[in-house]
């Protein structure tokens, strides 16, 4: 059961949920994860640099911005990008936060990053 606590009812009906929830269920508070309309300011802009830039003399996809991106602000905010030995021995793999798992604010951060990076 998830509740948005966007007005007094939902809160009303959220404490009486977890009134009644049996023991060892979990309650979480969070901040809300990245809107749609975010995501589709994410891809227009990785859109727009895809079509017009190269990296290492290369034209990537979408995709591949994004990871590069992301990466690339994990290490800028301090959120740290893993670099591990691949798992069949072929180089190495960085491992960092998908966008998915994104707070509203985060990806706000991630967006106004990726413009800076782009000026």
């Amino acid at each position: 059961m998830k509740f948005i606590l966007a007005h007094q009812t939902a809160r009303t009906r959220s404490m009486a949920a977890v009134r009644d929830a049996p023991d060892g269920y979990i309650v979480e508070i969070r901040e809300p994860t990245r809107n749609l309309e975010q995501n589709a300011a994410l891809h227009a802009v990785l859109g727009e640099i895809a079509a017009s830039r190269q990296w290492a003399g290369q034209t990537l996809s979408i995709e591949d911005w994004k990871r590069l991106l992301t990466a690339a602000w994990c290490r800028a905010t301090g959120r740290g990008v893993k670099l591990l030995p691949a798992l069949d021995g072929q180089g190495f793999d960085a491992l960092y936060q998908r966008t998915s798992t994104l707070t509203k604010s985060e990806m706000s951060e991630l967006i106004d990053y990726i413009h800076a990076w782009a000026a």
